[in-house]
């Protein structure tokens, strides 16, 4: 049998036999988009088809006695833009988050740091405790608080036995308990958040700060906050996202009295059947999570480039 012959290569060098780098780089190239394909095809599928029919639904017309109409138009976000009665309730809501958002950084950040500096077993044992709350189910945990704050309730009982009021304060159906209910239930999403950025914080800075003699307070502010920031803003848009989107929690504690937006979505669709008016409002809620959350997140990113970069 004739031997096979090898192409020269300009040169003098010899071509290795049996080397395709032409032929398999497309394929190289695809490899990743191969696969992704299972995890995009199911994000397509269960988050944006189901909100891109939600957007289209929201421009169909309604009728109270023929119902949804095929026909488009813009009167329902017009409705909704031009009524005080939605801007009351997106402000609460705006507001609500906001509030549960701030007392999660200031209880969650100080919890988290105590939390990372505890000894075996305690610092698993308490970790275990503040996460529990989320093997619960959201509606039992606003039925607790709702036994907690009501007029007979520990809290209650408590404050009376203590001489710090003289009778019931009404927690339940208004927004303070819905705001304490809420901080509540978004804490340990900022836990872990801040506990992802300590694992990375070198206690050795820290302890270099105070042997050059800064105080404490001054360490944690030009030390610890700047390096935990990325942790803290992540945890802050978290739970800014889904106390704005809660429904539980405020339809339980709150009434029927105290709407949001969530509750407000909810009647259109299954009090009042106004589906269209309903999805309108749900694609604003999401419109307004989207710009403030990026908003915000470009302001942070600008004040601590060094930090995110880093």
């Amino acid at each position: 049998m004739a031997d096979t012959a090898t192409p020269d290569l300009p040169g003098g060098g010899v071509a290795a036999t049996g080397s395709t780098p032409a032929n398999g780089r497309p394929l190289a190239n695809a490899t990743p988009w191969l696969l992704s394909a299972p995890a995009l095809l199911l994000f397509c599928g269960l988050l944006l088809i189901p909100l891109a029919l939600t957007a289209l639904l929201s421009l169909h017309a309604f009728d109270g006695t023929r119902g949804v109409l095929a026909e488009l138009t813009a009167a329902n976000y017009l409705e909704i833009l031009g009524d005080s009665y939605y801007h009351e309730i997106f402000l609460r809501t705006a507001g609500m988050a906001l509030a549960v958002t701030l007392l999660s950084i200031l209880f969650g950040v100080p919890e988290t740091i105590i939390l990372a500096r505890m000894r075996s077993p305690w610092r698993g044992l308490f970790l275990i405790v503040i996460l529990g709350p989320l093997l619960i189910s959201v509606v039992v945990r606003t039925l607790g608080w709702a036994i907690l704050m009501g007029n007979n309730g520990l809290i209650n009982e408590a404050l009376q036995w203590l001489g710090i009021v003289d009778g019931p304060v009404k927690l339940v159906f208004t927004q303070t308990g819905v705001i304490i209910a809420l901080t509540h239930v978004m804490m340990p999403f900022m836990v872990i958040s801040v506990w992802a950025s300590l694992q990375k914080l070198d206690p050795q800075v820290e302890q270099a700060g105070q042997a050059f003699g800064a105080s404490p307070f001054t360490v944690f502010r030009r030390v610890m906050l700047p390096q935990i920031m990325p942790g803290i803003l992540s945890g802050s848009i978290i739970v800014f996202a889904l106390s704005a989107s809660a429904f539980a929690t405020p339809a339980i504690l709150g009434g029927r009295r105290l709407k949001v937006v969530a509750t407000a979505a909810y009647d259109e669709f299954l009090n009042t059947l106004n589906w269209p008016l309903g999805a309108s409002i749900a694609v604003l809620l999401l419109i307004a999570n989207v710009i403030v959350i990026v908003g915000c997140n470009r302001l942070v990113e600008r004040r601590f480039r060094q930090v995110f970069e880093g």
